[in-house]
């Protein structure tokens, strides 16, 4: 029976071409730390790309929800009020409206970055589970880095070192 997708789950697929190709260790790896850290990480090495044009529509459709409303019951109050003030209000609600598409942007690539790791995460390490295990694969993957372990031994030096701890 197929799962039911929430309605950010639609919005990603809608916004976001995902590649087909399982995404590589050492890229997993490295996002992984990345999101840990709170930075971005790099599209290319999850394997998406957002489609612009489709993140507008998206966005557009919200600020429409929620400007609307607002519009319909401020209306009246709106229309007494001296028009110098109404025009600086439409200024500032247009500067909001476009400095908040940079923030609806950066959250829809956090989000869609979290959901690559952790379907990648279950690809790679099917055993352990993403929440309990991203910071300790974090470290073994730090210390792999310093003691240099090539890339296809990476894989067998994580495993046996979370097996150890």
């Amino acid at each position: 029976m197929p799962q039911k997708k929430s309605l950010n789950q639609k919005i990603l697929d809608y916004v976001f071409i995902i590649s087909k190709q399982p995404v590589l260790l050492k890229d997993l790896l490295d996002a992984n730390r990345q999101q840990n850290e709170g930075m971005h990480v790099d599209p290319s090495k999850l394997g998406f790309r957002l489609r612009l044009a489709r993140a507008y529509q998206v966005y557009i459709l919200l600020v429409l929800i929620v400007v609307i409303p607002i519009s319909a019951i401020s209306h009246k109050a709106l229309a007494n009020v001296d028009s110098h003030i109404s025009i600086l209000g439409a200024m500032i609600i247009t500067a909001v409206i476009f400095i908040g598409f940079n923030f609806f942007q950066s959250k829809l690539y956090d989000e869609i970055a979290k959901v690559q790791i952790k379907k990648s995460w279950r690809l790679r390490f099917p055993y352990f589970s993403y929440d309990e295990y991203k910071y300790k694969i974090e470290e073994i993957y730090q210390k792999a880095l310093k003691e240099e372990i090539s890339k296809k031994d990476l894989e067998k030096y994580i495993l046996d070192n979370l097996v150890e701890e």
